[in-house]
């Protein structure tokens, strides 16, 4: 689409009929309204953690602001090196090209509503993802669909936001 019918088509989804996934042990995510659904101005859901909960692992969008509000509990979130720990009513944008990580702090669960804008197909990765878990498809084809879905996984281990996140996660685990 390429004019935005956000201003004129509102899009309305209601608790009971939002579809809801679990693409990782621990999470649940609640998937709100996709790029199809707001001329491609944004993509929203909402992901709820138990406590320890895998999250997201470090990744980078290229053309995509994330942002994050807490909505209960706590998350650790990595931004670039420095991991930051979000509490409830916390807000935190993430823009284009910065390695970010999320997940649950250590004894803590954490509900947080997320998007992203520009909105793209975002709904269809986190099928993906789900179907990885299921058996239905393989790590390789999250890594084949990473520009399709501008979500770009930290290859390098060693770097700093890696080992920054691998660091904070092994602290929360002990």
């Amino acid at each position: 689409m390429s004019e935005n019918t956000m201003t004129r088509t509102p899009h309305l989804t209601r608790a009971a009929t939002a579809e809801a996934l679990s693409d990782a042990p621990g999470s649940v995510i609640t998937l709100l309204a996709d790029s199809d659904t707001t001329g491609g101005a944004l993509t929203c859901n909402t992901a709820a953690f138990e406590e320890g909960a895998a999250g997201a692992p470090a990744h980078f969008h290229t053309r995509a602001t994330e942002f994050f509000h807490v909505l209960s509990g706590s998350l650790d979130v990595l931004v670039g090196t420095e991991v930051k720990v979000l509490g409830e009513g916390d807000f935190l944008v993430v823009p284009p090209g910065v390695p970010h990580a999320f997940a649950p702090t250590a004894g803590h669960t954490a509900e947080v509503f997320v998007g992203f804008t520009p909105g793209m197909d975002r709904f269809d990765y986190y099928r993906l993802l789900g179907r990885v878990r299921s058996g239905e498809a393989t790590l390789q084809d999250v890594r084949d669909s990473a520009e399709q879905y501008d979500n770009h996984y930290l290859v390098d281990t060693a770097g700093a936001a890696a080992a920054a996140w691998r660091d904070r996660r092994r602290s929360a685990a002990a």
